[in-house]
């Protein structure tokens, strides 16, 4: 599959220093930021600084490099946030794909949320 990337999407933006953002780490491959609308007490951003669509195009063109510190920068950022396993009640990962997810920023990002009860995901069908 080929996936098209739009290096004029927001997220591009703030990579690139365009649009300044509020950073929580940065690593050689991550940048993770508050979100600037968040819908819970700690709403972080994670993204890669590669040219990267969705998870599925991530996993299947990143480098392993670029994977393990991507997971390495969620899991610190959990830490950081104080919303991990050691330090708080948990938090959700949340990485929407295309159309059907309701992918707002075609730039892989995985939303960190927590610092209260986030209730069900989803109602059931």
């Amino acid at each position: 599959m080929s996936y098209a990337y739009d290096d004029q999407n927001i997220f591009a933006k703030i990579l690139r220093g365009e649009i300044p953002n509020t950073t929580v780490i940065e690593t050689e491959h991550t940048l993770a930021f508050h979100d600037i609308t968040p819908q819970a007490p700690t709403h972080v951003l994670v993204i890669p600084k590669g040219a990267y669509v969705s998870f599925d195009h991530f996993a299947a063109e990143a480098s392993e490099a670029e994977i393990v510190d991507y997971v390495r920068a969620i899991g610190e950022v959990a830490k950081m946030t104080g919303v991990d396993l050691g330090k708080g009640g948990g938090f959700r990962l949340i990485a929407n794909a295309g159309r059907d997810g309701v992918q707002e920023v075609p730039h892989l990002h995985v939303h960190i949320l927590g610092g209260r009860n986030l209730g069900r995901m989803l109602q059931p069908a």
